[in-house]
């Protein structure tokens, strides 16, 4: 009898108007307890009732999971793995609860990535994958899922997936191959565990790179990987950025070998492309790529000879703030020890314009952080009074020594660097603008501070060395005092501190 009322209510639930009458008549706290029966057509036909009545609700939704009811699905997919129509209800309400914390944070307390693992393995069609898929997404948002996925190997079968349907023209096997290439992304980026998560992801999918790469390189050479690119964008997007991650356990060659391939620029026309189109998880995934093709010193060398550091440029025209974030990063890994890509970003009007623009955005403050670093970075690594007038001209100067009292100690120390190399190439060009910014003032503050960190304060008297070279800023330095903070530091805690203020000391009083 119970077993019929739950299938009459089941299918009296699909009218919109008797939904209501459900849920006016309270009929969901009945049903749950059933989800804890033993009888497979009490669970179908009760799944498919609470669905049904719950759909599009948030605040039944939020009930069902304060009353318990993620376990019972979870159990379901656990006991009844060979029962389609149990395992699809079961899934479908999942799809249904995954968007909401509550739903999520109790998931990550049952096995579920190991089920959703086993079903991703079992599904023989495109409907199961795509539900698959959705569940996985969702869940991918929360940081302690999407540790939990990964070690139950959701990458492994997503790779085994992608690889299946390589070559394939299928409209639907297109669809999974998107969906499975975002949700590797997805698993890849983000999230407040550090790298070794998103290493065990790199480590699970560069084979399949590898493997992709191979067999189209020695059959056919570029034009394969070419033509590769165009049907699978996705695949190559994630899996370079995976790939990437993992340089540092085999050698720099590999990255190399990537961009004599072409893989740079074809990242660059996908993002040219999927910029204007606003898809992000491409998006995310080519400028991550970018990003760490970009470390290597041999990688360094090659992308500039290409011309990759003007494609870049161009690309910053983007009104995205994620965008220009991530690009601004790989201009500054490009210019990160390498003075001819500092010489030739640096001699750029329209870009040190942008940078400074850049520098004021309050709007967004990664983007700034990052043009700021951007500029110190070119700064530091070039060795021409051209850069140094380029980036004084562009009223450049007052941000980096805005720069060096940042909340970021890594920050301030690129911008005391920068300034002291540029100091050292040009100080007369910089020293009104020093004036002007109140360097001499910031430098003496960052001294005094206790909570200054020992590498700031080392690096800010390297660069007060260089600015007593100047005779206008040797006087404001003798007027602000600070021969009395750097006789005090003399019997600082660190030694590097020490042997600075005592070195700043002797050019101070001309003993050397």
């Amino acid at each position: 009898c119970a077993v019929k009322a739950a299938h009459v209510l089941s299918e009296i639930a699909k009218s919109e108007e008797m939904k209501k009458t459900c849920i006016e008549a309270d009929l969901v706290p009945v049903l749950i307890p059933l989800l804890e029966s033993r009888d497979q057509e009490m669970l179908l036909h009760t799944g498919r009732a609470i669905g049904r009545i719950c759909y599009d609700n948030r605040d039944l939704q939020e009930e069902l999971v304060k009353v318990g009811v993620i376990p019972s699905l979870v159990r379901i997919l656990t006991d009844y793995a060979e029962s389609e129509p149990l395992v699809h209800v079961a899934l479908l309400a999942l799809y249904n609860l995954a968007d909401l914390d509550t739903a999520k944070e109790a998931l990550s307390k049952t096995n579920v990535a190991e089920q959703l693992v086993k079903h991703l393995r079992r599904a023989v069609n495109h409907e199961r994958l795509e539900i698959v898929f959705e569940v996985l997404q969702a869940l991918a948002e929360n940081d302690a899922l999407k540790v939990q996925l990964v070690e139950a190997g959701v990458p492994e079968v997503l790779s085994e997936i992608l690889l299946r349907l390589q070559g394939s023209s299928q409209a639907e096997d297109t669809c999974i191959v998107k969906a499975a290439s975002d949700l590797i992304v997805s698993l890849l980026l983000g999230g407040k565990k550090g790298n070794t998560y998103k290493l065990k992801v790199a480590k699970n999918n560069a084979k399949t790179l590898g493997s992709v790469s191979l067999r189209h390189e020695n059959s056919q050479g570029k034009d394969s990987l070419n033509s590769l690119f165009a049907l699978f964008t996705s695949i190559i997007v994630f899996l370079t950025s995976l790939t990437c991650l993992v340089l540092h356990l085999s050698s720099d060659g590999n990255c190399l070998r990537m961009v004599q391939l072409g893989v740079i620029h074809q990242l660059l026309d996908l993002l040219e492309k999927h910029v204007q189109s606003g898809d992000t998880s491409v998006q995310h995934a080519a400028l991550s790529a970018l990003q760490n093709l970009a470390i290597p010193v041999v990688s360094k060398v090659q992308m500039l000879e290409e011309g990759v550091a003007e494609r870049i440029e161009a690309l910053l025209r983007s009104e995205s703030p994620p965008v220009q974030f991530k690009l601004l990063g790989t201009l500054r890994m490009l210019a990160d020890g390498q003075a001819d890509a500092a010489e030739i970003l640096g001699q750029d009007p329209m870009l040190l314009n942008r940078l400074v623009q850049w520098c004021d955005m309050n709007d967004h403050t990664g983007v700034r952080g990052e043009a700021n670093r951007l500029l110190a970075s070119i700064l530091h690594h070039n060795r021409s009074q051209e850069v140094v007038k380029a980036i004084q001209e562009a009223q450049g100067v007052k941000h980096l020594v805005s720069m060096t009292t940042s909340e970021h100690a890594a920050m301030q120390n690129e911008a005391l660097n920068a300034l002291a190399v540029a100091s050292a190439i040009d100080l007369e060009t910089l020293e009104e603008s020093f004036k002007e910014s109140q360097l001499v003032q910031s430098l003496h503050k960052l001294l005094q501070d206790d909570n200054t960190s020992p590498e700031v304060k080392y690096n800010s008297m390297g660069l007060l060395c260089r600015l007593l070279n100047s005779g206008d800023l040797r006087q404001e330095i003798e007027e602000d005092k600070i021969k009395e903070t750097l006789e005090q530091l003399c019997s600082h805690s660190n030694a590097n501190v020490v042997k600075a203020a005592v070195t700043t000391l002797q050019v101070l009083r001309g003993e050397t």
